[in-house]
């Protein structure tokens, strides 16, 4: 079995209250290559004043180390997440390790291109990143066959592509208390994800698409929207926001809607998908998708769920009322089982398992 260190980024309590995607993704992997049988340390810039230690365990397998203290020579692998990810790692001095795995969420290219949605100068500095994983990683972890294709195209062959999309927990925790408001009326509509800060015009997109289905569904049903980011766009009077919460709770939001929802912040997204999509389904939530993410298919197959065409909010609208009561606790169930058996991220983790075993030393 491999030493593994995991880099994300140094924010103080990423790991213990994590409350965005890439966090969640962060520790979700890094735990289930634990119960792969791997050592992994999951490199926090939280410990540095307040452990004397070489770290704290978490569960088997894996522990928090300070990220100011690790000697990356000291693993096997080293695991960086996200275009931070590799940037934190060089940054604190591990940029030479010779078996790096990068995992990207959104290839960008060296233009501005319809459905990625990071521009300028972030774009820019982005694709400089993509460009040292290029020289420097053994492997490289993308979402799609089109972020894929996209760095082949802008940026060169590398023989160390990995596939693995995003996931849902294997095992949920029940159904806990209602969280929604007393005073909440009708049909429950979910939107749980962030409105992130770092890309504008995406977030006024969405902002815009969730303010129309507030008021279509008005008076039948309410949109309500759980997680961080900028909500200063929102309508509250056809949209409620009800602030952020501990990865845990967020499934109570699930198991007490009734629909959960995806919009997309343009036409299309080129190579960065929807994990919304797989924590729905796996709560065994019906849900209606707007087009245009590559992992549509997953809303489909599932059975619980249906996708409606880019940019029609009546309609979706619609699908939603209707998604509300069509659906029967055997399709429910089925979804979930479908998740959790395709799409769980001990799922996701089989698809490190040779690359490691392929590692120096092993």
């Amino acid at each position: 079995m491999a030493r593994i260190v995991t880099v994300y980024n140094a924010e103080r309590n990423a790991i213990t209250r994590p409350q965005d995607m890439a966090h969640i993704r962060w520790i979700k992997i890094s735990e289930a290559l634990a119960r792969q049988g791997h050592s992994v340390d999951m490199a926090s810039g939280s410990l540095a004043q307040r452990v004397t230690g070489m770290g704290v365990q978490m569960a088997p397998g894996l522990r928090r180390v300070p990220l100011s203290r690790v000697r990356w020579h000291d693993y096997d692998v080293v695991k960086t997440l996200f275009h931070q990810g590799f940037e934190t790692l060089c940054a604190h001095g591990g940029g030479d390790h010779p078996f790096i795995i990068a995992k990207l969420g959104s290839v960008v290219g060296p233009e501005d291109r319809e459905g990625i949605y990071f521009y300028g100068e972030q774009r820019r500095e982005m694709f400089e990143t993509q460009r040292d994983i290029h020289l420097r990683a053994r492997y490289i972890t993308v979402l799609s066959p089109p972020a894929r294709t996209l760095w082949e195209e802008t940026i060169g062959t590398h023989p160390g592509f990995l596939l693995v999309p995003g996931a849902a927990d294997g095992n949920i925790p029940p159904a806990g208390p209602d969280p929604y408001p007393p005073s909440s009326s009708g049909l429950r509509v979910v939107f749980s994800g962030n409105l992130y800060n770092v890309q504008p015009r995406a977030t006024r997109v969405l902002s815009e698409k969730l303010n129309a289905l507030g008021r279509h569904l008005a008076p039948h049903a309410r949109v309500f929207v759980v997680g961080t980011g900028d909500t200063s766009q929102l309508d509250p009077d056809v949209v409620s926001h009800l602030g952020s919460v501990p990865y845990e709770r967020s499934w109570d939001f699930l198991h007490h809607a009734n629909v959960g929802i995806v919009v997309s912040a343009g036409a299309f997204m080129h190579n960065n998908e929807s994990t919304k999509i797989y924590h729905y389904l796996r709560a065994g939530l019906p849900m209606v998708s707007e087009s245009g993410f590559p992992n549509d298919h997953v809303v489909t197959a599932s059975g619980l769920g249906t996708v409606v065409p880019n940019g029609d909010m009546a309609a979706m609208a619609q699908h939603i009322l209707d998604a509300a009561t069509r659906f029967t606790e055997s399709e429910r169930q089925h979804a979930m089982t479908f998740i959790k058996e395709q799409h769980s991220w001990d799922v996701r983790a089989e698809a490190y398992r040779q690359p490691l075993a392929l590692r120096p030393h092993a």
